[in-house]
This record gives C-alpha cells, structure tokens and sequence, in this order.
C-alpha cells in the first residue's frame, strides 16, 4: 500500500482505580487521518483541525512517534500525515494517543506490518512523553490492540488485552481543559499503605469482574481512593455526575485519564441514555458548554485501511 485511511480512536485510561495500567478504547469520537509514503525521506504533517498544533515533527505527537519509528529502520523511508483531529485536545479521551498510535499504526502498515504491536507501543510512547513529559501507555495500548489493557510494566513493556462482557460507556466532555501536565503535578509524591492496599484490591477485583464478565464485581471495583480525590477538584460538578448517574443505574465510572471527561459504564443501552441525560441536565444548569457520547468497547482498536492513492 502507498495511501492509507485511518480511524484513530479515542480511550479511557486508568479506569478510575487503575492509575496508568488500565485502558479501554472507545468507538467514538475517533480521529481521522491519512499517511502516504513519499519519495524524499523524511516526515511532513499537515492538520486539517483548528487546534493550531505543532507541524514540526520533533513538536507533534504523531511526528514524534514516527520518528522513533523510522530510528528502528535500516532504510531511509519519509512519511506525509495528514491529521483531522475530532478527538479534542485535552479532553482526556485520548487526543495525544490517538495521533501517536495512529501515526505509527498507518506507517506500519504502509511497510508491510513489519513490526509488532508492542513495537509500535513503545514507539508512540515518545508521543506521549512529549505530551506530558511521562512515557505511559494506558491510552496507546487500547488502541493498538484493542478492547480493555493491562499495562502490567513499562521497562519491559508487557501488556495483556483482557477480555470483557458487553458494556455500554456514556461519556461528557465539559468544555474546559485539564492538561495531562498539570494534572499530574497535583498528584501526591506519597500514599498511605491503607489506601494502597484499598486500590490494589480494587484493580484485582475490576480485572478479575472484566474476566469472569462479572458486572456487580465491575461496579464494586470502580474506586479510586487514590487520584480521583485529588483531581475530581479540577472538574465542575463531577460529584453530581457521579452520584446521579449512580442512582439512574449506572455500574460506576468516574474521571477520563486526566479529565475533564467523565464515563460512566452501564450494562444495557437504555441505561446509557438515562445517564447522559443525567449529565447534560447537570452542565446545563451550570452553564457549561460540553458535549456528550453514548458509545461502546472499540473491541478493534485503531482501523487502517487502504486509500486510493
């Protein structure tokens, strides 16, 4: 192939008690790209979003990420992106990973899938770094492989997809920004052994509820003692949306990544839709603009496909 199309989806990471080892991709919103290979070596991008992001590659997520890439190849290769970002920067759904993975994605396929997905992990990894000046991969993961991810380590990188019962992810994303940066500044240096030994047990329980497809497991785990405390003061009316959605049904769900988008996880469709109406209730009576997604597991993850050249 010379041209390929490709559907960069977005994510959850963390998944509320899971801190930068736990991932879910989304099937919507997802951002949309295009990656030919050129004649001169090298890599040009061009953004067809208003997000006025960085074109140079050594700035930009995607161009970061493919230069890491081209690191690993005997023969000098050049690559042309175009971006059209749907998925917002930070929106906390994934924006920097979606460009980084699918970058990388669309180049693997554009040399004949020569690498593997771990391979392509660690390359988009530097997308991240860039992004938030922290190698993580609870975001990239999912989307290259798909479904649910376990980051069980960075440095090896070993990553396990799990297997998961049919959920529903309603999501609302407040118009505000929350940048990875800062929250992660926030965060404390220290925890106490009480509540490390409570968040241990909660992604124990979440993975083993993903796993035996176990639903009231699921909604017993989704618990952060942790991080959610610490960054929920970030987001308006995140107490609200937590408890409402709850009592409309819901299984839990709590802060997007870094925010400010919130999920919450339902069982049927019908529960979904109670609990996004629940959200746009809460920010229209506090006056901010947001936009919402009823969606589901993207069980596919990042979709290349040929382009007509």
């Amino acid at each position: 192939m010379k041209k390929v199309n490709i559907l960069a989806t977005a994510s959850v990471a963390n998944l509320v008690c899971g801190f930068d080892v736990l991932g879910m991709a989304l099937a919507d919103p997802a951002d949309r790209m295009t990656m030919s290979l050129t004649d001169r070596p090298g890599i040009t991008i061009t953004h067809e979003d208003g997000y006025g992001l960085p074109l140079d590659p050594e700035k930009n997520v995607a161009g970061v990420a493919l230069l890491a890439l081209v690191e690993d190849l005997k023969e000098k290769v050049g690559f042309h992106v175009t971006v059209n970002k749907l998925i917002k920067p930070g929106s906390g759904l994934g924006s920097s990973a979606a460009s980084a993975a699918g970058a990388v994605a669309g180049a693997n396929a554009l040399l004949g899938n020569r690498f593997s997905n771990e391979d392509l992990v660690r390359f988009a990894m530097m997308g991240e770094k860039l992004a938030s000046g922290v190698k993580h991969a609870d975001n990239i993961a999912p989307g290259l492989y798909g479904g649910i991810t376990l980051v069980r380590s960075i440095l090896p990188l070993d990553i396990v997809r799990l297997s998961f019962p049919p959920l529903y992810v309603t999501v609302v994303h407040p118009q505000i920004e929350v940048k990875t940066s800062d929250a992660r500044q926030i965060l404390r240096n220290q925890v106490q052994l009480k509540d490390a030994i409570r968040q241990w047990g909660n992604i124990a329980g979440l993975v083993t509820g993903f796993l035996q497809k176990d639903y009231a497991l699921i909604g017993r785990s989704l618990e952060d003692v942790i991080v959610e405390p610490v960054r929920s003061i970030l987001i308006p009316g995140f107490v609200d949306v937590k408890q409402r959605c709850m009592a409309a049904g819901a299984l839990g769900g709590g802060i997007s990544g870094s925010g400010p988008s919130i999920f919450m996880l339902s069982i049927e469709e019908r529960t979904a839709l109670k609990v996004e109406q629940e959200m746009k209730e809460i920010y229209s009576a506090l006056g901010i603009e947001f936009r919402t997604y009823v969606t589901r597991i993207c069980d596919k993850g990042i979709k290349v496909t040929e382009a007509d050249s």
